[in-house]
């Protein structure tokens, strides 16, 4: 991604954290759901996923968010319903935050993430399989990134979503190609952090920022 696209995290006047959705679902039959057709109103958290996302609140180490942001796929939005109830947050639901989209993939199984990330590591543009690709993925989020910053100033944000969506993020925000996500800490269902860490801020290069 080019240096025009988005604020490096060095000069955001608001803080990030991120948080995905706790066990699908979707997890648990080990399936591909990336259409808001399907995903907005079907594969919710399982019961298990609701005791993670419980567990992650209960013990939340991490700024109290302001305002939370959250994917309007199902999963996502039980999981940011739980965390604005928890801390008497206003909650609004963005497209942008939306799972990756992954094609003709959609309703196979998970093996499949694999194949794509694979693919990837060699290209953050790749389309295969109609796939959307990690710099649009990037590009989205960044974008509702950069519409909070005109928004709102010096607030801790919540931004609830899904695992490659904040892998993505999270690996562009630390200056690193998204087509490296993959190399980055791996997010575990319900799993909170900073989108940026404070300390790491400091450290992003203007510019640094591609793929």
């Amino acid at each position: 991604m080019g240096k025009g696209d988005s604020k490096t995290g060095q000069s955001w006047s608001n803080r990030y954290l991120v948080m995905r959705h706790g066990h699908s679902e979707a997890n648990g039959q080990g399936i591909i759901v990336s259409t808001p057709e399907i995903g907005c109103s079907r594969y919710g958290l399982t019961g298990r996923g609701r005791e993670q996302v419980a567990t992650t609140l209960e013990g939340w180490s991490l700024p109290k968010p302001d305002r939370i942001f959250s994917s309007d796929f199902l999963r996502a939005k039980q999981t940011a319903e739980a965390a604005a109830a928890f801390f008497s947050a206003p909650l609004e639901l963005s497209a942008a935050l939306r799972e990756r989209s992954f094609g003709e993939l959609e309703g196979l199984g998970d093996q499949h993430y694999a194949d794509v990330w694979r693919q990837d590591e060699q290209n953050a543009d790749h389309q295969q399989w109609g796939v959307e690709s990690t710099t649009a993925v990037a590009r989205r989020v960044l974008g509702l990134i950069a519409e909070l910053e005109q928004r709102y100033q010096q607030q801790t944000l919540l931004l609830v979503a899904h695992g490659d969506t904040l892998q993505i993020s999270c690996t562009w925000a630390a200056g690193v190609s998204t087509a490296l996500h993959r190399h980055q800490s791996h997010l575990q269902t319900a799993e909170a952090r900073w989108l940026l860490a404070p300390q790491a801020q400091a450290t992003v290069v203007e510019g640094s920022h591609h793929g």
